[in-house]
């Protein structure tokens, strides 16, 4: 939301002026206009909400590669030739291979074993090359590699086995003896040179099968056998989480609930089933993964409760409910598949916490874990947008589970959206049925999490505890850690209410995108933090564990109405448009356009293909996505929009704007949007949209529709049809400047955490109540350009720690432009 240009003026006598240390010495400004003062008050005599030490935690999510081609350190794809269509059109069993010779993909009696279907057959003098992930396989001068491949040969051959690139060797090649049934073989390479575009060859002298053809590095995270990249896996226990969600996600609730039998003719598109992933490696199932590729299942539920342990968080395992989401929004009606699902769950605790005398706990210690691993907290479902049809299964899960673990806390979820009526409805069931947790998601725009630091101020303190399990801004820049880092302030003064939350996605190689933005990036050869991640840092690492009261200044509200030209648009969709006409409050008419001639009034963005056709102005690529044109002035306000609208092809529905400023700012009403499954009143602001209201709904086919959109001031009006649709008023500022305080009960330490997410400085004056506190406090300062982004080359959102002299009961601090500042100050 714009700020108002005039800011609040006005200085404080104060009794001192603190001052960092050279390194870091704030410059006084060079103009008045590039300051804004505020003051923060804090009353440590009173008591704020508790800190949990699990609130805090991570989500890992195997889209963008996160598993295979990321966390999980195998560095061969398509290990196993079963790669199919079924995971992408593109795949065949041999995506990644190169052959030379005679290489065959077979699928018969002669196998590994049932749950792995596929293996190589080799013909005599023939090979096989891997390229890995991105440009190859990465290996690292005069680290040691392990090599294993299941292999089988009746009369006997000798395996080659090789690394190299196109320079040459990278390793003294290793030969392996195989001869008989089914076996795994094993050797060790030590890199020669360092490379990012290895290859690994197995060649063959006599003919012979293959199966699970895998290398690792020796150096994996804390030197765990199947283990986890070691970059990868630093970079999140140095964010010390609290707790780990797993493994998603759209993954959990996607695709058949079957299991991956000869019952369900080997169902290759199924949700996320846990007891497919333990076990031996080549004995696990694959499958596809929602987000267009293969998951082995080499990093299964045993690597997370793993991980989990190593890392010092709490594991938070989510399992099906039997109702689809994430666009698939289907709900299973098969009582069995229902049951089995629900003793899946009950197994998925025996096997997290069970003795190992116990049948699932046996299994867990087989695999190298006697001790159990812990399990307190269980999500059922994910997204789903059929909340009755969700609650009604929920409701099943929980009983069964607390019938038998009754300190289990059952997790239930309110849909994909922060509002509308799946939120609305999923709020209501949750509460009237008593649960423990909800879990809520959204990805909005910077300026929604400005917009929306209060969320959950007005929460019943009495009801369903909040998990954010998944959120974030729609971006990487610094514009996004800063708008993410001024809610977070919300979060922690709302800790009684908010007792988990994650920020999602966290991994994404760079190479296979499918989610923006996420919070580490890496590709073959290195990792990087995002400008989100080091936010998610600072906040992870310096919580706290009691919030202490305190009071802030805040910008000047927003002022003056909402302004701006009109517009049309589409999404993946052919519509027309017809007698478009915008009057002014006062009864002039300031557009009116029937196209019965051109459409000079409008224009375009170059997306789509726009053009008047039988009086109509239609846009026919059904394939592009916001194609919006527009016409009037920027400066319109107090207006009354009318457009009839008819969809002729497509995904989804309209797209009818106002309040335009430019492409990047505007309101859109969305009518049919999400696959034509709902609408929404949606705000563009810098590029990013939020989504301020929503309903359930769809749009038909050659239908025509009257749509009208009433503006004044702030407030929105909206009719279809003649009916009225909805309304809002958007008078909701999206303040900069955003503190909260809270007390390391183990140090003492008051940690000031104050975020300016604008380009001006912002003097404050700090009034700590009173407290008796030592001269010198502790800082650390993000501060960047609001456009800055990391990479691999070039990090400008780093943390920068000085020491501030000067510190009393009562002293001032100007807070960098665009900056997060963290003062611990030690108490007396």
């Amino acid at each position: 939301m714009p700020r108002t240009a005039a800011r609040t003026r006005w200085r404080l006598g104060l009794t001192t002026t603190a001052l960092l240390t050279a390194a870091a010495l704030v410059p006084a400004p060079a103009h008045a206009e590039d300051v804004t003062d505020y003051a923060i008050t804090v009353d440590p005599s009173a008591k704020g909400a508790a800190i949990d030490d699990t609130m805090y935690g991570v989500f890992f999510e195997d889209i963008n590669r996160a598993a295979d081609g990321g966390l999980y350190a195998e560095l061969v794809q398509n290990r196993s030739f079963e790669y199919s269509t079924a995971d992408n059109g593109s795949y065949t069993p041999l995506t990644s291979w190169a052959a030379g010779g005679t290489a065959e993909v077979v699928n018969d009696a002669g196998r590994l074993n049932e749950r792995n279907r596929n293996y190589l057959s080799l013909g005599a003098g023939s090979s096989v090359t891997n390229a890995g992930y991105n440009t190859g396989i990465r290996v690292d001068q005069g680290k040691r590699y392990d090599f294993s491949v299941w292999a089988r040969a009746t009369s006997g051959t000798t395996l080659t086995v090789s690394l190299k690139d196109t320079a040459g060797t990278l390793a003294t090649a290793r030969q392996v003896a195989v001869k008989g049934g089914w076996a795994k073989y094993k050797a060790t390479f030590t890199a020669t040179r360092t490379s990012n575009r290895g290859r690994l060859a197995v060649a063959s002298t006599n003919a012979a099968a293959l199966d699970e053809v895998s290398l690792f590095p020796r150096d994996t995270y804390k030197n765990q056998p199947n283990g986890l990249r070691k970059d990868l896996a630093e970079k999140i226990a140095a964010l010390k989480p609290g707790f780990v969600r797993f493994p998603g996600g759209c993954l959990v609730n996607t695709g058949s609930m079957e299991d991956y039998s000869e019952a369900s003719n080997w169902q290759r598109k199924r949700s996320y089933q846990w007891k497919d992933t333990i076990g031996p490696v080549e004995q696990r199932a694959t499958n596809a993964n929602v987000w267009g590729y293969n998951q082995s299942y080499g990093l299964g539920y045993y690597e997370y409760f793993r991980f989990s342990e190593d890392i010092g968080a709490m594991p938070l395992p989510v399992v099906p409910a039997l109702v689809t989401g994430c666009g698939q929004n289907k709900a299973t009606d098969d009582e069995a598949l229902l049951q089995r699902h629900i003793q899946d769950t009950l197994d998925l605790i025996e096997f997290a916490n069970g003795p190992a005398t116990s049948k699932w706990g046996k299994v867990r210690a087989q695999m190298g874990h006697p001790k159990p691993f812990h399990l307190t907290h269980l999500g059922v479902g994910n997204e789903e947008n059929l909340p009755k049809e969700f609650f009604a299964r929920f409701e099943r899960f929980r009983t069964a589970i607390k019938a038998k673990y009754p300190d289990i806390t059952v997790i239930s979820n309110s849909g994909p959206d922060d509002a509308g009526t799946t939120f609305d409805t999923a709020w209501q069931l949750n509460r009237e049925g008593k649960v423990d947790m909800v879990d809520e998601h959204y990805y909005n725009s910077p300026n929604w999490f400005l917009q929306n630091n209060d969320r959950y101020d007005s929460y019943d303190r009495k009801g369903p505890k909040v998990f954010l399990g998944e959120y974030a801004s729609q971006g990487n820049a610094w514009k996004n850690g800063l708008a993410e880092a001024a809610f977070m302030t919300g979060l922690e003064r709302n800790a009684d209410v908010v007792k988990l939350a994650s920020y999602a996605p966290l991994l994404a190689n760079e190479d296979y995108v499918q989610w923006r933005p996420d919070m580490i990036w890496f590709n073959n050869r290195a990792s990087w933090n995002s400008a989100n991640y080091e936010v998610q840092k600072l906040f992870m690492t310096n919580a706290g564990d009691r919030v202490v009261p305190s009071e802030a200044t805040t910008t000047p509200n927003v002022s003056g109405p909402i302004t701006g030209a009109v517009g049309l648009s589409t999404w993946a969709t052919s519509a027309a448009y017809d007698d478009v006409k915008v009057t002014s409050a006062d009864g002039s008419t300031l557009l009116s356009d029937d196209f019965s001639g051109d459409a000079s009034k409008w224009t375009t963005s170059g997306r789509g293909s726009w053009s008047v056709q039988d009086g109509r102005y239609v846009q026919t690529d059904t394939a592009a996505e916001n194609t919006m044109v527009t016409a009037g002035d920027p400066a319109w306000k107090d207006y009354d929009l009318h457009v009839k609208a008819t969809k002729k092809a497509g995904k989804e529905g309209f797209l009818v704007a106002f309040g335009v400023k430019d492409t990047g700012n505007y309101y859109w009403w969305n009518l049919g949007g999400w696959n034509n499954t709902q609408s929404a009143i949606e705000q563009a602001v810098d590029g990013g949209k939020g989504t301020l209201m929503t309903k359930h709904g769809s749009i038909e086919t050659g239908r025509a529709y009257d749509i009208d959109i009433k503006v004044r001031g702030r407030q929105v009006t909206l009719f279809l049809d003649g009916k009225e649709w909805g309304s809002f008023k958007d008078d909701k500022p999206a303040e900069p400047f955003r503190q909260v305080v809270t007390k390391d009960a183990k140090t003492g330490d008051l940690i000031v955490k104050v975020v300016n997410a604008q380009s001006a400085e912002a003097r404050t004056a700090v009034d700590l109540g009173g407290a008796e506190v030592a001269s010198t406090a502790r800082v650390t300062t993000l501060a960047a350009d609001e456009d800055a982004v990391n990479t691999e080359t070039d990090t400008p959102v780093t943390p920068v720690t000085s020491t501030l002299r000067g510190v009393a009961k009562k002293f001032t601090y100007t807070f960098p432009a665009n900056s997060v500042t963290f003062l611990r100050i030690k108490q007396r």
